[in-house]
C-alpha cells in the first residue's frame, strides 16, 4: 500500500504523433510492467486500446497506467494530442498534480506543445518538457532546447545532457546532477565514462543548476555565494521547490524505441515532481455554498473526484481520484451534485484496458469504481459528515454541429439512447433536439470528433447513423401594409359553414411571433369568434408563403366580416382567417430573415489579414479589434450563423490551430435579396 507521498500523478501533454503512447510504453518495459514493447503502428500499446484508436493510429482519450518504481507509484495518464479531443486532456489535467510535456526532436517546437504549456500556465502546474525521438533521423536536440530557451527563457533548465558520435547521432546521455553517463544496449541501460568533450558541457549545466538553487532558499544563497559546495540532498530539495513554485522546469531527452532516457526521467518524477499533497490547488463549495480550499489530507474523512467515465459494452467505470482519506468498497458517500448517498461498488485500479481488483483505494492514489449508475464525470464523492462540491472540469465549448440521423428509417430512439450512453463518457459533445428544422444536432470541437462519435455508435450499439449539414433556422416577414377578406363558404344540406373575415396585416419592428388586435364595429363579427380568427393566422403564420419558414413581426387586426346566426361556428371562421393571410401575404412583400451571430475570434497578430478576409467572403461585419495581452487580437464581428457551418475547421487551418472562437445567437436580420433566390430554391426541393 502506496501513502500519499509516494505517489505521483503525471500527465502526459503534447501534439499528436509527438511521442507519449510510446513514452509511456517504454516506462512500462523498464519497470517490468510488461515484457515487449508495443508499437502504435502494429495497434499493440497498452495506452491506445480502444478499437477507434488502433484503427485511426491516434490516442482518443485518456489512458492510466500505474508504474511501481524505487517504492513509489507512478500514475501516468497518457492524453490525447488530437485537437479534437482536448476534452480528454482537461479531464486529465483534473486528476495530475504535474504534467510532463513532450516534444520532439524531429518537429520542434508545435502548436501542440504551445497548448500544453498554456493549460500549464492556467493551472499553475509544475511541468518537465521531455525532448523525444532523439536517436531518430532528421531529429536535431540542439535546435529544439534553444526554441525552448528562446521561447521559455532561462527557467528551462537542462538535466541531461545528450552524447553524440561522429555522425552526429545521439548515442547516450548524461545526468547533469551526478555527472554519470549511460548508454542503451539491447534495451538494458550500461553506465559508460563521461566523454571529455562533454565535460566543460556538463560543468556549465549543473552550475545553471546550482544557481537555480541557491535562488530558493536565503541559507543556500549564502551558501552558493560563500562558494560552499551543495550537499546532493540540498540539490533535489532546491531543485524540487523551484520545480513546485513552477521557477525551473528541468528538460530532459529520450527515445521510446530504444527506452534511452527512460530510467533517469523517472528517477526525477520521483525526485523533483510533487506528490498528492503538495500538488494540484482545489477550490470546493461547502453545502451553505461559500468557497474555500479543499486541502489534500490523507488522515482527512473521505472525499473522492470523479474525473473520467468509461461506459462501453462491458459495463461503467467510474475513474476516482482520492483526495481525502481512503476508500473501500464499501464505504457509503454522498454524491455533492444529487445528495444521494452512493454505496461504492468493486474498486480497481486500471492499466490501459486491464482491470486489477483492489480492496481500498489511498489518498492520492487514482482508480475506478465499477457500476455506478448514477455517477457522473465531475461529481464529488464525500463523506456525510462534511459534504463539499469540487470545481466541474472546464470542457471547451462545442464549435462544430452537424445533424445526425439514421441510416434506416425508425431508429431515431435507438440513435439517441446510444448518443446519451457515449455522452457519460464523453461530456465534450452535446446533442440537442432542434424542433423547428426537425434535426438531431450534434456538436463536438470538431470534424474527427464527430466521426469517432459516430463510428462509436456503429461499433457498440449497431446503429449505422449518418452526418448531414445541420439546417438553418430562418424567418419571414412582411414590409408592406395589406389588407385582406378571406369567406370560407361550404353547404352540405343541413347545417352548412360560413366565416367571412377583413383582416389587416402589418409588419411590426419586434421579432416575435404574432400581435392580433381587433377593431370590428357593430358586432358584424361577434365576440366569441375572435378567438377563432386569433387560432387561424396563428396556425397560418407558421408557414411562410416563401419557403415555408415560421412569420414573425405581423400584426393582424380583424376590422371586418359578416356572420351566419345558423352556419357560422368557430372551425368556419378558422378556415376564413387562413385564407385571408394567403390572400393577403403575395402583396406584402414578404422577405426571408436570418439569424445572425456574435463571433469573438482570439488570434496571433500574424494571422490577421487572413481571417479578415475570410470573414468578408463570409458577410460578416467587423466590429471591432482588442489586443489581449499575449500577442493576439480579439476580434469582434457580426456575421451570418448560415456562413459558419465549416468555421471551426476553416479557422484552424488558417492559424496553424492557433485560433479560438465562440459563436452566439444575437438577432434576425433581412438576407440579402441575392441570397434568397438559392434559400427558397433549396427549401421548396426538400418539400
Amino acid at each position: 500500500m502506496y501513502t500519499a507521498h509516494s505517489i505521483r500523478n503525471i500527465c502526459l501533454l503534447g501534439h499528436s504523433g509527438s511521442g507519449k503512447s510510446a513514452l509511456a510504453e517504454s516506462l512500462l518495459y523498464m519497470t517490468g510492467a510488461i515484457d515487449r514493447i508495443g508499437r502504435n503502428a502494429d495497434g499493440n500499446t497498452v495506452c491506445d486500446f480502444d478499437p477507434e484508436e488502433i484503427r485511426r493510429n491516434i490516442s482518443i482519450s485518456t489512458a492510466v497506467v500505474p508504474l511501481e518504481y524505487h517504492n513509489c507509484k507512478i500514475n501516468l495518464l497518457d492524453t490525447p494530442g488530437g485537437f479534437d479531443f482536448s476534452g480528454a486532456v482537461m479531464e486529465a489535467l483534473r486528476a495530475a498534480d504535474a504534467a510532463i510535456i513532450v516534444c520532439s526532436a524531429k518537429d520542434g517546437l508545435t502548436v501542440g506543445f504551445e497548448k500544453a504549456w498554456k493549460y500549464c500556465e492556467e493551472r499553475n502546474m509544475p511541468r518537465f518538457v521531455y525532448i523525444s525521438k532523439v536517436d531518430e533521423d532528421n531529429a536535431d536536440y540542439n535546435a529544439t532546447f534553444e526554441a525552448l530557451r528562446a521561447k521559455y527563457g532561462n527557467k528551462i533548465a537542462p538535466v541531461v545532457v545528450p552524447i553524440w558520435d561522429s555522425s552526429k547521432k545521439i548515442t547516450g546521455i548524461i545526468d547533469v546532477l551526478n555527472k554519470r553517463a549511460y548508454e542503451m544496449q539491447k534495451l538494458k541501460r550500461v553506465e559508460v565514462s563521461v566523454p571529455e568533450d562533454k565535460l566543460s558541457v556538463v560543468e556549465e549545466f549543473n552550475d545553471a543548476l546550482k544557481e537555480s538553487v541557491a535562488e530558493t532558499s536565503e541559507e543556500l544563497m549564502d551558501k552558493f555565494f560563500g562558494g560552499e559546495d551543495f550537499t546532493y540532498r540540498e540539490m533535489i530539495g532546491g531543485l524540487h521547490q523551484g520545480v513546485l513554485e513552477c521557477n525551473l522546469f528541468p528538460v530532459l531527452c529520450g527515445s521510446g524505441v530504444s527506452c534511452l532516457g527512460s530510467l533517469m526521467l523517472m528517477d526525477h518524477i520521483i525526485d523533483l515532481l510533487p506528490d498528492p499533497v503538495e500538488g494540484n490547488y482545489h477550490k470546493a463549495t461547502t453545502a451553505d455554498g461559500s468557497t474555500e480550499e479543499f486541502v489534500v489530507s490523507p488522515g482527512g474523512v473521505p472525499v473522492a473526484f470523479v474525473w473520467k467515465t468509461v461506459s462501453d459494452q462491458y459495463g461503467k467505470y467510474s475513474f476516482v481520484k482520492v483526495l481525502s482519506g481512503e476508500i473501500t468498497s464499501d464505504t457509503a458517500l454522498v454524491n455533492a451534485r444529487t445528495g444521494e448517498t452512493e454505496k461504492l461498488g468493486r474498486l480497481y485500479t486500471m492499466c490501459g484496458k486491464k482491470n486489477t481488483e483492489v480492496k481500498s483505494l489511498t489518498c492520492g492514489d487514482i482508480g475506478a469504481i465499477g457500476k455506478m449508475d448514477k455517477v457522473r464525470t465531475g461529481d464529488t464523492l464525500c463523506d456525510p459528515r462534511k459534504v463539499v462540491s469540487l470545481k466541474g472540469i472546464p470542457y471547451p465549448a462545442p464549435c462544430y454541429s452537424m445533424a445526425i440521423a439514421p441510416k434506416v428509417k425508425g431508429q431515431e430512439d435507438k440513435v439517441g439512447t446510444g448518443l446519451n450512453r457515449l455522452n457519460e463518457e464523453d461530456p465534450s459533445f452535446t446533442l440537442v433536439n432542434n424542433a423547428e428544422t426537425r434535426q438531431q444536432v450534434l456538436s463536438g470541437t470538431g470534424d474527427q470528433h464527430l466521426d469517432v462519435i459516430v463510428s462509436r455508435l456503429k461499433s457498440r450499439f449497431g446503429v449505422d447513423a449518418v452526418l448531414m449539414p445541420a439546417k438553418v433556422a430562418y424567418r419571414e416577414k412582411i414590409k408592406k401594409k395589406v389588407e385582406a377578406h378571406g369567406r370560407h363558404k361550404k353547404q352540405t344540406g343541413g347545417s352548412g359553414q360560413f366565416g367571412d373575415v377583413w383582416i389587416r396585416f402589418e409588419p411590426q419592428d419586434e421579432q416575435d411571433g404574432l400581435i392580433f388586435a381587433e377593431e370590428v364595429f357593430g358586432g358584424s363579427v361577434p365576440k366569441n369568434f375572435y378567438p377563432a380568427v386569433e387560432k387561424g393566422v396563428q396556425e397560418a403564420i407558421q408557414k411562410g408563403p416563401l419557403a415555408g419558414y415560421p412569420m414573425v413581426g405581423l400584426k393582424a387586426t380583424l376590422y371586418d366580416g359578416s356572420y351566419h346566426p345558423v352556419d357560422s361556428n368557430e372551425m368556419a371562421f378558422k378556415l376564413a382567417a387562413i385564407l385571408a393571410f394567403k390572400e393577403a401575404m403575395p402583396n406584402a412583400m414578404p422577405t426571408l430573415l436570418e439569424p445572425i451571430g456574435s463571433l469573438l475570434v482570439t488570434i496571433p497578430d500574424n494571422f490577421m489579414g487572413d481571417v479578415i478576409g475570410d470573414l468578408n467572403k463570409r458577410r460578416g461585419r467587423v466590429m471591432g479589434m482588442n489586443p489581449d495581452g499575449e500577442g493576439n487580437t480579439v476580434v469582434e464581428a457580426e456575421v451570418p450563423m448560415a456562413e459558419m457551418s465549416s468555421y471551426a475547421i476553416d479557422l484552424r487551418a488558417m492559424t496553424q490551430a492557433r485560433g479560438s472562437f465562440s459563436l452566439t445567437f444575437q438577432r434576425y436580420e433581412e438576407v440579402p435579396k441575392q441570397n434568397q433566390a438559392k434559400i427558397i430554391a433549396d427549401a421548396k426541393a426538400e418539400e
